[in-house]
């Protein structure tokens, strides 16, 4: 299989640096995004010989700066993963509007703007994958993350809408709606909460990183050539 070229967000930790990961041991080219995390990048550059990129991609030109840099690295782009989020936990009405841009920025204008970087290498090439890490909690909601919800709707929406616009250049849109992953994110849950959503979860457990990483795998890979516009729950069954 030739080598492809690969630009993961929020890639140095989690389900990001799994992806990162998984792409790295197929033999693809992979740069990686991420904000944060100096320690974590730097470990799983030194891991993968994937390439890392410090940006905060929620601001436009940053966004499209780390993006045309990644394509200059790796001599185009095939896969793009929008992995980044962040999550909040707080009553809605005590949000603030400082809160409110941040988890729409990091969860939904990044996805915007790093998609919009790539989709002309993509449309000349007539060829792309395009793959959105949402959340469960974009189909069903969840009490006490309300923007975090609507941000993740957000990507489920942009995934339908965008594959029908590139569908003609042969560019796939798909979208991965996790269940409950075993994350550092959801490490900061109440322990009660986590066992609760488990036990809620029909195969009684909480995902794993990597799985998400499969079916990414799965959506980057030429068996999903005809799969476009989609929602796939990698959710263990709590979402049906």
């Amino acid at each position: 299989m030739t080598s492809r070229k690969v630009i993961i967000t929020g890639g140095s930790r989690s389900i990001g640096a799994e992806c990162v990961r998984a792409f790295a041991k197929s033999g693809d080219k992979v740069v990686f995004i991420y904000k944060n995390s100096d320690d974590a990048a730097a470990a799983l550059s030194m891991e993968t010989s994937a390439t890392s990129i410090k940006a905060d991609i929620s601001v436009r030109k940053e966004a499209f700066e780390a993006i045309e840099t990644a394509k200059e690295m790796l001599g185009g782009v095939d896969v793009l993963v929008n992995n980044a989020g962040v999550s909040h936990i707080g009553l809605f009405s005590d949000m603030s509007e400082e809160e409110y841009r941040f988890i729409m920025g990091t969860n939904f204008d990044a996805a915007i703007y790093c998609t919009q970087a790539v989709i002309s290498d993509m449309i000349r090439q007539k060829s792309g994958k395009i793959i959105n890490i949402s959340s469960m909690w974009g189909e069903v909601g969840a009490s006490c993350e309300v923007v975090y919800s609507a941000s993740k709707a957000a990507l489920i929406g942009f995934t339908k809408a965008l594959a029908k616009e590139l569908g003609p250049s042969n560019i796939n849109v798909n979208c991965i709606t996790p269940g409950v992953i075993d994350t550092q994110m959801n490490k900061d849950l109440d322990k009660k909460i986590l066992r609760q959503l488990s036990d809620e979860t029909p195969l009684s457990r909480l995902g794993k990183p990597a799985e998400i990483a499969d079916a990414v795998m799965f959506l980057a890979s030429d068996a999903s050539s005809f799969i476009t516009g989609q929602i796939i729950g990698v959710n263990g069954g709590i979402v049906m």
